[in-house]
């Protein structure tokens, strides 16, 4: 039985071609809801950052890889907040190493410099290309809970290995999340689940990315679609179509959801 679904947003919601949910994919959860299915955003993404999904009827949001839970009328289920002390090594090693540094919030993704990195990875989710912004004041008026790397992944492990207690995960080869270490999208699914009174069995999980990997293990199933990563095809029950061609309709009436 299958209580609540897990979705991901780039590349299993959102096709990176048309930048719009398939219209398969949006009847098909809309069906699943009327039949008593919790749906639920699981993104890297802010949880302001979702207007492109205002259709879907949604209960909550695992936003910011599983940083910031909330329901859909905004209430707070758990936040787990960046710590200051990190977020300063962060910077440094951001001047050290020439590499930009974001603050993803609800207002929307904040940078110290922008590069064409940068630009690139605005280009491909659709969205403005970050503020330039003073990063230390914005984070001394606000709850980061999720900053943003935007290098490759041989520089990242040199940086992730200067800060312990923190964590990246990765869906795009521009850029990497960076959360508190022990949380992401698998912790946000328990969270949320737990709060809806759904045992984590009872979850399915779509996603295609790095980030998404842990929470296909962790649920009851664990869809990865067609267009995903390697480490989301390995870590998933099953692989579907992609997400131009239908894969989340395909998954939901595979399983007998809808």
């Amino acid at each position: 039985m299958t209580g609540g679904i897990f979705l991901d947003v780039d590349g299993t919601l959102l096709s990176f071609r048309t930048h719009e949910i398939p219209a398969s994919a949006l009847d098909a959860l809309t069906r699943a809801h009327r039949r008593g299915v919790r749906l639920f955003i699981a993104t890297g993404r802010a949880v302001g950052d979702l207007l492109p999904l205002e259709a879907i009827p949604y209960d909550g949001v695992v936003g910011l890889n599983g940083a910031d839970c909330r329901l859909r009328d905004g209430r707070v289920v758990v936040k787990h907040p960046v710590p200051r002390e990190d977020f300063e090594r962060a910077l440094a090693l951001s001047d050290e190493l020439d590499f930009p540094v974001g603050v993803e919030l609800d207002e929307g993704i904040f940078v110290n410099r922008v590069t064409p990195v940068v630009r690139e990875l605005a280009e491909l989710v659709a969205h403005p290309v970050p503020e330039v912004t003073d990063l230390r004041a914005l984070f001394g008026r606000t709850t980061c809970c999720q900053i943003c790397f935007y290098l490759d992944p041989e520089l990242e492990r040199r940086v992730m290995a200067q800060l312990p207690a923190l964590v990246s995960s990765r869906w795009c080869p521009l850029f990497v999340d960076v959360n508190l270490r022990g949380i992401d999208k698998a912790t946000g699914l328990r969270e949320m689940a737990a709060h809806f009174g759904l045992e984590v069995s009872e979850t399915m999980a779509f996603g295609d990315g790095g980030n998404d990997a842990p929470m296909l293990r962790a649920a009851g199933i664990g869809v990865a679609m067609g267009n995903g990563c390697e480490e989301a095809l390995q870590a998933a029950d099953y692989v579907t179509s992609s997400v131009d061609d239908d894969g989340i309709l395909r998954a939901l009436e595979h399983f007998g959801v809808i």
